[in-house]
């Protein structure tokens, strides 16, 4: 085989032209997959819509899972958990290939490697075409950070942890301790209810989730929200909740301003706001420093993450699928050819994953 079928974006908002593009060797440090499957997140449909910029042509898709197929010379012979990586292991991988050494990844920000290719985000260049996971094959480069996947870890699970499971993992660890503490989400896509699942097993004594939509609001009872409510609703709940304190933390997935925006005011004295899912323009929230200042508050911003977050986020995974129906929450799996229908479906409200799988 010396050519791969893959989903080429090439910056018509809505537009994917299925091509066959070259199959590169493994070389070096480079390790070649096959795609199992891929998860489109909600950045893959901004960016197709138009609404988010992205280099093209480009391979979109970076909630990947793959099976090693070719190992490079040097290529890692083990994962991040010191497990031994073999032809036939199925995998996962950071989003961002990092170079270990430039300014960013010696002040622990690999994610923002200044040298770094980041999957399902790179236009195309000379072997590093097939980057993405809208194709038959994904290459990985040095640098990779790569974790095996256990057996028992379904495809419809595994695929978005190495995007939304692992960037709340992130933001779990900004947000600091959470235990017997009232944690407010911002949104019920998939990263919210994940930060509220692990703001449950985290020992929390109430999880708000904050959603327009009923059905994900309804949803995420089943993610360990105690207390449900719309926008309007909030304010009255967290009174309520807090007598009148306000919650210790907010986690913000929407992106949406409007929805800080009546959100801030309500975190306590001493509070912290970790900003998740402003990855797009929006208008710039109205905000007052001096309260800020007199309230002690703390904001954070998370984009993307660290290796070790991918690694925890596959033992949560692993450990937490019975408890929370994690699996539930792919809509459906569309091959290839049908990755415009699978687009389509992947814009309904109730649509919290729309998968892609090559084989299919």
């Amino acid at each position: 085989m010396t050519t791969s079928r893959a989903a080429v974006f090439t910056g018509i908002p809505g537009e994917l032209e299925i091509c066959q593009l070259p199959l590169p060797g493994p070389q070096g440090g480079e390790i070649l997959t096959r795609v199992l499957g891929c998860t489109l997140c909600g950045s893959d449909l901004h960016s197709i819509s138009g609404r988010r910029s992205v280099p093209v042509p480009t391979v979109l898709g970076h909630e990947i899972v793959g099976e090693i197929i070719a190992l490079g010379g040097s290529a890692p012979t083990h994962d991040l958990a010191g497990k031994p990586l073999r032809i036939g292991d199925r995998v996962t991988w950071t989003i961002v290939a990092s170079c270990g050494d430039c300014f960013f990844c010696r002040r622990g920000l690999p994610q923002k490697c200044l040298r770094g290719v980041k999957y399902g985000h790179e236009a195309f260049r000379p072997r590093l075409e097939l980057v993405g996971g809208l194709a038959e094959h994904c290459l990985l480069a040095p640098g990779t950070g790569i974790v095996r996947l256990p057996a028992a870890l379904p495809l419809s699970v595994a695929c978005p942890v190495s995007c939304a499971t692992a960037t709340v993992t992130a933001a779990m660890e900004a947000a600091g301790e959470v235990h017997r503490r009232v944690v407010c989400v911002l949104g019920a896509g998939l990263l919210g209810l994940t930060a509220c699942a692990m703001s449950c097993v985290a020992g929390a004594e109430q999880v708000i989730c904050v959603d327009r939509d009923a059905g994900r609001r309804a949803l995420s009872a089943s993610f360990g929200a105690t207390r449900i409510a719309t926008p309007e609703e909030l304010a009255a709940a967290v009174n309520e909740l807090t007598e009148g304190r306000g919650v210790d933390l907010v986690l913000e997935f929407t992106g949406a301003t409007a929805a800080f925006t009546g959100a801030w005011p309500l975190v306590r004295t001493g509070g912290r706001i970790v900003l998740v899912g402003s990855v797009f323009p929006d208008v710039a929230p109205p905000i007052a420093l001096e309260q800020i200042v007199r309230r002690q508050l703390t904001l954070c911003g998370i984009h993307n993450y660290a290796p070790p977050h991918l690694l925890t986020a596959v033992e949560f995974l692993e450990q937490c699928q019975s408890r929370f129906p994690f699996a539930e929450l792919v809509a459906e799996w569309y091959p290839l050819a049908d990755v415009r229908r699978a687009l389509d479906h992947a814009h309904r409200p109730e649509a919290i994953r729309v998968g892609i799988r090559p084989d299919v």
